[in-house]
């Protein structure tokens, strides 16, 4: 096996000084040629060495995934893996390391802070799940470290990517509506995030076009967590909904589990309606009518645009990148309709 440049380069027919701008990420190399010497390193088994590599390029091929989350809900809800798993597909592709950065409390917070993102060791961070008062992203920009928001800000220096989720909150509801239902209760996302606002406005916009009341009421904040689902639907089946859309597939699921304990069947005495198509929307039952939402997309397309702004450099002129991905409505059993 290679293990040294010049072994590298006669296996790929090319020169040491070649190999070495390949490994080190220089644009003055043609796509075929970096092609062909990233298949002799494969074949090789050599082993570039990231701190010298990390001298020359001030890069450290390593991008951070940060999850503002408790470690226990992000290994229960299925939308984080699902995100992780396109960043890590990304990251791969494109010869990067992703690393993990979980917290619990505000110590641990500042302890990840100083240790990882101040340190040096990444080149920039993606951030998910976060609250709109986060103090991190203040603290992110001020510090200059390029990242990504998975998830919409209202602060509009910040890049992100997001789904359309006023647009498929609106689509659910008209669904709904179109079936006949008029008292149609939500369950929202927590309303400190712009997913949870964006997803009860949308609601609220296709109430509004059809003339329909709004009733506070029949309104109930979430977390997004099964949990919360479960806690909300005790309030609302009380107060005689004939549907109801939760703004995420797991509070869907805990409503649908307290209906049942409640002597109530979906569909038949409540329409039910998630957001996200998480896996186990369609082999529960009834299988949930939901929001499709291109999670593994929302992760990978994170990566792309950080490496991106991390290509081009970043200054108070550079474009703020906007990605926002449709939606789709996904009509099975919960609805009491499959059109």
């Amino acid at each position: 096996m290679a293990s040294t440049l010049e072994e590298v380069a006669k296996l790929a027919g090319v020169s040491r000084s070649t190999v070495s701008r390949v490994i080190n990420d220089s644009p003055h190399v043609s796509p075929d040629t970096r092609e062909k010497v990233w298949k002799a390193i494969e074949t090789s088994g050599y082993q570039p060495h990231a701190a010298a590599r990390s001298l020359v390029t001030n890069r450290t091929q390593i991008i951070s995934v940060i999850i503002p989350e408790a470690v226990t809900t992000l290994f229960s809800d299925p939308f984080f893996p699902l995100v992780l798993r396109g960043a890590t597909e990304a990251c791969n592709n494109h010869r990067y390391h992703l690393m993990l950065s979980l917290f619990t409390d505000p110590e641990e917070r500042q302890e990840m802070y100083r240790r990882v993102l101040h340190s040096g060791y990444i080149d920039g961070g993606i951030v998910a799940s976060s609250p709109e008062d986060d103090p991190l992203i203040p603290r992110l920009k001020e510090d200059g470290i390029p990242f990504v928001s998975i998830g919409r800000r209202s602060d509009d220096s910040v890049h992100y990517v997001d789904v359309d989720n006023v647009g498929g909150a609106r689509m659910a509801t008209e669904h709904l509506i179109r079936l006949g239902h008029r008292r149609i209760a939500t369950i929202t996302g927590p309303l400190d995030t712009t997913a949870g606002q964006d997803r009860l406005r949308g609601y609220k916009k296709a109430l509004e076009a059809r003339r329909i009341p709004i009733e506070e009421k029949l309104i109930v904040e979430g977390d997004f967590t099964e949990g919360s689902g479960r806690a909300a639907a005790q309030e609302l089946l009380s107060r005689d909904p004939s549907a109801v859309f939760a703004a995420s597939d797991m509070m869907a699921l805990g409503a649908l589990k307290t209906a049942r304990v409640a002597g109530f069947q979906v569909p038949q005495d409540v329409a039910l309606v998630g957001f996200d198509d998480v896996p186990a929307a369609s082999v529960i039952e009834p299988a949930l009518t939901t929001v499709r939402q291109p999670i593994e997309r929302l992760g990978s397309m994170a990566v792309e645009v950080l490496l991106s702004i991390l290509e081009s450099g970043q200054d108070d002129s550079s474009p703020i990148h906007r990605v926002v991905l449709p939606t789709e409505l996904v009509v099975r059993e919960s609805c009491g309709s499959t059109w």
